[in-house]
C-alpha cells in the first residue's frame, strides 16, 4: 500500500512524473487504489506540497513553509514534532495534531515562533506515513457502541469496531488485550474504524509475551512470505583455503541465531601472522538490484531474539546456503589481515574464498583455555578432544585481546553487560558482536566466546571504512565518538558511589574509566555502570561521508560488513565490497599499469570511479537517506522490543513473589519517588512518594535525593533499603514497591 511519504519520495527522485508513470512506480493497479491516489494528489496540490506542470507531470514544490518531522507524544498529552539534525522541537497542541499519532511522520507548519525558552508552535498539515497499522487495545462499550482504547496512552484516539467485537470486552482478571487492525484512520469529523484480528489473554499466560511485546513495539511477526529468497551464485575464481583450519566462535544457543563469521590464523617465520576473517557470502545470494527486493526488506531490517529462537530478516533458503557448517566447504567473502610480531596491522586485502569449518568454538572452550594454569599440559576434559587446534585458538585469543587493549588506549570505554537471572532471556544477554548502537564495549569474558570474536570483527569493520573511503566507495555505518567525558556536576549526584579522592582535569571533568576505578564496592559499581550507560546516546546508522582523510575519522567511523546475516547495514556494505571484488576497475582510463584495488595500498586510485554507471546506479538505490531513515526506524523498534521483552519477563518474575520482602539498593531518585533494584531477583521497582506517609518529602535535584521536612530522613542513590513487592502491571512493565 502506498503512503503520502512514498508519493513524495517518488516525485523527489525525478524531474516530473505523469500519472501513469507514478502509478507504475507505486505499483498501483486496482481501481480502488487509484481512487485513493487521486484524493491524495488533490490534497497535496491544495496544500501546495506538489504541483502539476504544463505537461501534466507531478513534481514536488520547493516549499520552505513545511518541515518534515515525527510526532512524539507524552502520556500527559504534550505533543512535539521532532525535527532532524538536532533542530528545536515544535510544540503541537492536541487540537492541531489533525489526528496524527505518536511516531507518525508528518509535514508541520510553524504558526508561532519560539522565544526565550519556549518552543515554536506548529500545526500538522499532512500525515506522510503512519507508524501504526495494528493497535494493542482494550475493548470498551461507550453508549452501546464498541470501541478500541489504545493501551499506549500517547495515542490520543479511540477506534470504532463492529458490534460483533463486543465479545472481546476487557476483563481485568483475564488481561485480554486485543490486536486491532485499522481500516480507516480518523479524519475530520469521521471516527477511525477497525476490527479485532487477535485476542491476547495475558493473565498467567507467558506464552503470549513475545507476540504482545512485538505488537507493542510495532514489529511484524514474519512469515516465509515476508522474506526474500536466495538466488543461485555464479561460478567465480576463488582462493581455496578449505585445507586450512577455520574456527567459528559461537555462544548463542539457538540453531537459527544470526550467522557468524569464521577466523583462521597462519603463523609466519618472523613471528608475523596472517589473520583471515571469513564472512557468509550473502551479497552474492541476495538480489539487491530492484525496488521490489528493497520493499521486502522494509518489513524487517534486522534479526531479533525471541525466547526460544530468533526472527531472521532473511529467508531460510539463504541461511541454509550461506551458513558455515562443520566439515563442509563454503563460499566466503574474506579479509586477510597481516600482523607483525606485536599483533599490529601492517596491511590487508579482500578476497573471494572457499573455506571449511574445522571447529565450532563454544564458551566452554574459551573458559577452559583461559582458565588453565599451564599451556604445556592439557588435562581438561573439554580441551583434550580439540588438542590439535589449541595453538591456533591461543593465538586468536591473544590477537583479540591485543586489538581490544589498543582500542581502550585510544579512549574507548568498557562497561559490563547487566547480569541475567532469567533463563528464558539467555539469548538476549549473550554478547552480540554486530551491535554498534552502543557507544561502549562489553569486556572480554572467557564465559562468552563471542566477546573475543567481537574485537576481531570490529577491526575488520574499521578496515572496510578505511578501504572504502580511500577508494571513494559508498558505505553506511556509525560514528563511534562515544562519550569520553562526563561533567563533574553529574557525578556529584552519585557521590555515594565513589571515594573522596577525586582529581578533575582542567575542564572540571572525569573520564569514564576514572569514575569506575574510583568506585570500590561491587554492588555500587554495578549500579554505577547502569547510570553511566544512560549517558550514552544511541548510535544511529548514517551515510558515511566519503574522502575523509583525517586520521582521527578513521578511528571513529565504522562500516559493518562482517555479519550480513544480522542486519541490512552489514549486507549493504558487503554488497559494495563484493562489487569491488568482481566489478571494480583496476586502472585509470588509458593507463596500462593496473593497481590491485583489493589491497590496502590501493589508495593511489582515490580519484578513480571504481564502478561503471550501472553498478553505481544500483548502489545509489540502496545508499540514500530514505533507506537509512527506514533502517533507523526499525532499529529503534528493535531496541524498544528487546528492552521491553526483558522488562516483561522481570515483571513476570516479580509477580510470582507478590508480598515478599527483599533488601534493595536505590538506583535513582525522582520527584515522584525512587527506583530500587532487588539484586536477588535482578528486578527494579518504584517506591512512590505517596507511600511515604510518615512525612512530607521534598525532592532536591542537585543532591539527587528526597528529604523529609520534619524528620530530615533522606533517600538517595546508593542507599540500602528494605522493600516489599505490592503490585505489578504486565501491560506497562511496572513493579510497585513499598518500604518495609
Amino acid at each position: 500500500m502506498f503512503t503520502t511519504s512514498s508519493i513524495i519520495d517518488n516525485l523527489n527522485q525525478s524531474e516530473g512524473l505523469e500519472y501513469k508513470k507514478l502509478c507504475r512506480s507505486l505499483k498501483i493497479t486496482k481501481k480502488s487504489d487509484k481512487e485513493k491516489l487521486d484524493i491524495a494528489l488533490r490534497a497535496l496540490e491544495k496544500l501546495e506540497i506538489i504541483n502539476k506542470n504544463a505537461n501534466n507531470e507531478y513534481t514536488c514544490t520547493n516549499d520552505g513553509n513545511h518541515i518534515v518531522a515525527k510526532i512524539r507524544c507524552s502520556s500527559k498529552g504534550y505533543c512535539f514534532a521532532v525535527r532532524e539534525k538536532n533542530k528545536e522541537d515544535i510544540y503541537i497542541k492536541e487540537n492541531l495534531l489533525n489526528y496524527a499519532w505518536n511516531g507518525d511522520k508528518v509535514l508541520v507548519r510553524i504558526i508561532k515562533e519560539g522565544y526565550r525558552r519556549r518552543s515554536p508552535e506548529g500545526i500538522v498539515d499532512c500525515i506522510l506515513e503512519r507508524s501504526n497499522q495494528i493497535l494493542l487495545s482494550k475493548i470498551e462499550l461507550i453508549n452501546d457502541d464498541v470501541y478500541a482504547i489504545p493501551i499506549d496512552d500517547r495515542i490520543l484516539s479511540k477506534i470504532k469496531l463492529p458490534k460483533e467485537d463486543k465479545k472481546y470486552t476487557y476483563k481485568p482478571e483475564n488481561k485480554n488485550i486485543v490486536k486491532v487492525e485499522i481500516d480507516r484512520f480518523p479524519i475530520a469529523q469521521e471516527e477511525g474504524l477497525g476490527h479485532v484480528v487477535q485476542e491476547l489473554k495475558l493473565n498467567n499466560n507467558e506464552e503470549l509475551d513475545t507476540d504482545f511485546v512485538l505488537s507493542k513495539s510495532n514489529i511484524l511477526k514474519l512469515g516465509n512470505n515476508n522474506l526474500i529468497e536466495s538466488k543461485r551464485i555464479e561460478k567465480r575464481e576463488r582462493i581455496d583455503l578449505s585445507d586450512k583450519n577455520s574456527y567459528l566462535f559461537k555462544s548463542w544457543n539457538s540453531d537459527n541465531s544470526p550467522m557468524l563469521p569464521m577466523i583462521q590464523v597462519e603463523k609466519g617465520e618472523d613471528k608475523s601472522t596472517k589473520l583471515w576473517l571469513h564472512t557468509n557470502n550473502l551479497a552474492e545470494r541476495v538480489e539487491l538490484n530492484s525496488k521490489k527486493s528493497l520493499e521486502i526488506f522494509f518489513t524487517a531490517f534486522e534479526a531479533l531474539p525471541l525466547l526460544q529462537d530468533w526472527q531472521n530478516y532473511l529467508g531460510e533458503a539463504i541461511r541454509n546456503a550461506s551458513e558455515f557448517k562443520l566439515g563442509e566447504k563454503n563460499e566466503a567473502i574474506s579479509l586477510c589481515i597481516y600482523l607483525n610480531s606485536d599483533n599490529e596491522i601492517t596491511s590487508w586485502s579482500f578476497h573471494l574464498t572457499l573455506v571449511k569449518c574445522s571447529l565450532i568454538v563454544g564458551s566452554d572452550h574459551t573458559d577452559a583455555l583461559l582458565s588453565r594454569k599451564s599451556k604445556t599440559r592439557i588435562t581438561s576434559r573439554i580441551l583434550k578432544p580439540i588438542k590439535e587446534y589449541i595453538e591456533d585458538l591461543d593465538k586468536i585469543l591473544e590477537i583479540s585481546t591485543s586489538f581490544r587493549q589498543r582500542h581502550l588506549l585510544e579512549g574507548k570505554v568498557e562497561i559490563p553487560a547487566p547480569v541475567n537471572k532469567i533463563e528464558s532471556l539467555d539469548e538476549f544477554f549473550i554478547h552480540n558482536p554486530a551491535e554498534y548502537s552502543k557507544g561502549y564495549f562489553e569486556p572480554l569474558k572467557k564465559e562468552d566466546c563471542q566477546t573475543y570474536l567481537s574485537s576481531i570483527i570490529h577491526e575488520g569493520n574499521l578496515l572496510w571504512f578505511k578501504h572504502s573511503n580511500q577508494l571513494s566507495i559508498k558505505s553506511v555505518g556509525y560514528n563511534l565518538n562515544g562519550l569520553d567525558y562526563i561533567n563533574a556536576n553529574e557525578i556529584i549526584k552519585y557521590s555515594e558511589f565513589i571515594e573522596n579522592d577525586i582529581e578533575l582535569n582542567e575542564d572540571g571533568n572525569l573520564t569514564f574509566s576514572q569514575i569506575i576505578k574510583l568506585c570500590n564496592d561491587d554492588n555500587k559499581k554495578r549500579i554505577l555502570h547502569k547510570l553511566l550507560i544512560n549517558e550514552f546516546k544511541e548510535n544511529e546508522v548514517i551515510l558515511i561521508p566519503q574522502d575523509s582523510d583525517n586520521d582521527q575519522l578513521e578511528k571513529t567511523f565504522i562500516s559493518p560488513w562482517t555479519m550480513p546475516g544480522y542486519d541490512f547495514t552489514n549486507l549493504m556494505n558487503q554488497y559494495c565490497l563484493f562489487n569491488m571484488l568482481i566489478n571494480g576497475k583496476k586502472s585509470k582510463k588509458n593507463n596500462i599499469e593496473e593497481t590491485n584495488i583489493i589491497e590496502s595500498n590501493a589508495s593511489k586510485l582515490v580519484n578513480l570511479y571504481i564502478f561503471n554507471p550501472t553498478i553505481s546506479k544500483n548502489i545509489d538505490m540502496l545508499f540514500n537517506n530514505f533507506v537509512i531513515d527506514k533502517i533507523n526506524e526499525y532499529k529503534k523498534k528493535g531496541s524498544q522490543y528487546k528492552s521491553n521483552m526483558i522488562s516483561i519477563k522481570k515483571v513476570r518474575e516479580a509477580e510470582k513473589t507478590l508480598g515478599n520482602k527483599y533488601s534493595g539498593l536505590i538506583l535513582s531518585v525522582q520527584s515522584y519517588g525512587f527506583f530500587v533494584e532487588i539484586s536477588e531477583l535482578n528486578v527494579e521497582g518504584l517506591v512512590h512518594v505517596s507511600t511515604l506517609n510518615n512525612d512530607w518529602y521534598e525532592y532536591r535535584s542537585r543532591q539527587n535525593l528526597l528529604i523529609g521536612r520534619k524528620s530530615k530522613k533522606s533517600y538517595k542513590v546508593g542507599d540500602q533499603t528494605e522493600v516489599k513487592i505490592i503490585k505489578v502491571d504486565i501491560l506497562k512493565y511496572q513493579i510497585d514497591l513499598e518500604l518495609v
